[in-house]
């Protein structure tokens, strides 16, 4: 299999094939914990981690497993890579992690991280692997950062709430209300407002992708010259 080039690696991660919004992979802690901003870059940045080590582990041993136990291998090396988040987690945000829950063990199971390790890792150099895992991890963090951002603005009117759970005392005073008295929109914040913000981000994402289509379609040279037209029957 060739190797993608670091721009197509890259592109592919953070636009082409993001694993969000386009392989739609990993839905169950997208919508679930994306309430707000911290617990989306919490989740994110715990599912970045274990892209990147996961893909890296996968492609230093991908000539040394067999096919027979190539998925049982890589689960192993996935879960340890969780566990390795988990307990960094617990021991300096304890408390996001105790928000967030099950979904950090959960990462497990996520489709995105296994799908990487099988469809590139196992295919690919390491340094090719490190990479890919490192833009699907950041295109994953991207959208979670951005729902996040989206329903906690929409459902409380506020942003960036609670940031010293992740980051500690420096962050306590960077969340912000933008409007006084602002009305809470339970909606959004609730699993409903979850699968109608990523719609709509999906639909944003399309919507770009059909215009820079067309553009590029439009700025397509007209090649000039005369055609053949065969004619069948008689002419009168």
């Amino acid at each position: 299999m060739a190797t993608k080039s670091s721009p197509e690696i890259i592109r592919d991660g953070l636009w082409t094939n993001n694993p969000a919004l386009v392989q739609v992979l990993g839905l169950c802690p997208l919508l679930a914990v994306t309430s707000t901003v911290v617990n989306a870059i919490g989740l994110g940045l715990a599912t970045l981690m274990v892209l990147m080590g996961s893909n890296l582990a996968v492609s230093l041993i991908r000539n040394f497993v067999s096919d027979s136990v190539r998925l049982p291998a890589f689960v192993m090396i996935i879960a340890s890579f969780v566990t390795c988040a988990e307990l960094l987690m617990q021991a300096y945000t304890y408390e996001l992690y105790q928000i967030l829950g099950i979904f950090i063990p959960l990462i497990v199971t996520n489709c995105a991280i296994l799908g990487r390790a099988d469809a590139f890792a196992s295919k690919n150099p390491p340094l090719p692997a490190l990479l890919d895992g490192a833009m699907m991890g950041i295109g994953f963090l991207v959208v979670l950062l951005a729902l996040g951002a989206m329903r906690e603005l929409i459902g409380q009117g506020t942003l960036f709430t609670d940031m010293d759970l992740l980051l500690g005392p420096m962050a306590a005073d960077w969340g912000f209300q933008p409007l006084e008295q602002y009305p809470d929109v339970l909606f959004m914040v609730l699993p409903p407002g979850a699968f109608v913000g990523l719609g709509l981000l999906i639909a944003l994402k399309n919507g770009i992708d059909n215009h820079l289509k067309a553009r590029r379609k439009a700025a397509e040279p007209i090649v000039a010259g005369s055609k053949r037209v065969r004619v069948t029957g008689h002419v009168s």
